[in-house]
């Protein structure tokens, strides 16, 4: 899992932004959006550790044993919960851990779990944080194009910043500057934030055309987006996010915390 360190580039900026959920070293999520009371935690079935229900990821039970991924948490039936990232679930699928933990969460021995599950929670994941920010064009509540994004971030209305895998390294130091510049945080090193995908991608995403940079204009709009994009990334661990400049604000990550088994964990719900 990626640490607080990691994902404190995700924190939305501005005065009145709300803070970003962020998943901790020992796989804790803490979702700030949502009261406690009202966003249950869950506990992983891998590593013992509990976390919100908006955060962990959930694998559905099928009928016929099958395991799949539940990212949005919204499938009827049983299921239970994980908060380690891509490298550590493979390895527990590799030395059979995943299947035993979800046997005892599941009661079942009829436990089927797909070669590529971690390909389908990475994909689960990717189309989430893509679909927000679809939704979140449609609202008007984000820009793109470096002059527009320049001009909203000299002026302070910048509340997260995101650069596309393959921007330029130029262009992303002139907005990053522009950000700093408008936070009245200049000399502070703060950046934006690299998201795993090509300007490809984010242009199909969002329905525009060359979309090498994005600003969340809207607090909300920019923990919405933090929230679904800290998922993603801590998941993967970054490892596509390869250096060049303003590639990654905030230093080195965690490449995949071991998986613990728990032989007395039951992460297993019914909803």
């Amino acid at each position: 899992m990626a640490t607080n360190e990691t994902l404190k580039g995700l924190k939305p900026r501005g005065r009145h932004a709300p803070a970003a959920s962020s998943r901790g070293a020992d796989g804790t999520v803490a979702s700030p959006t949502k009261d406690a009371a009202l966003d249950p935690q869950r506990t992983c079935v891998l590593s013992g550790r509990q976390g919100s229900r908006a955060d962990l990821i959930r694998l559905a039970l099928g009928p016929d044993g099958t395991v799949a991924p539940d990212v949005r948490a919204r499938a009827g039936g049983r299921g239970a919960w994980i908060a380690v990232d891509r490298v550590a679930l493979e390895t527990a699928i590799a030395k059979g851990r995943l299947k035993r933990a979800l046997a005892r969460a599941f009661r079942t021995a009829t436990i089927l779990i797909p070669a590529d599950l971690p390909e389908q929670i990475e994909a689960a994941l990717r189309r989430a944080t893509l679909d927000r920010l679809g939704l979140e064009a449609r609202a008007g509540t984000l820009l793109t194009g470096s002059e527009r994004i320049a001009e909203a971030a000299r002026k302070g209305s910048v509340s997260l910043l995101l650069h596309a895998r393959d921007a330029a390294a130029d262009g992303t130091r002139k907005l990053d500057q522009a950000l700093r510049v408008g936070l009245g945080i200049e000399g502070s090193g703060d950046q934006g934030v690299v998201i795993p995908a090509s300007r490809a991608i984010l242009s199909m995403a969002l329905g525009r055309e060359n979309v090498v940079h994005i600003a969340l204009i809207a607090p909300a709009a920019a923990g919405r987006v933090a929230h679904a994009l800290s998922r993603w990334r801590g998941f993967i661990g970054r490892n596509d996010l390869e250096t060049g400049e303003g590639a990654s604000p905030c230093g080195t990550d965690s490449q995949g915390e071991s998986a613990q088994q728990h032989d007395d964990v039951k992460g297993s719900d019914t909803q």
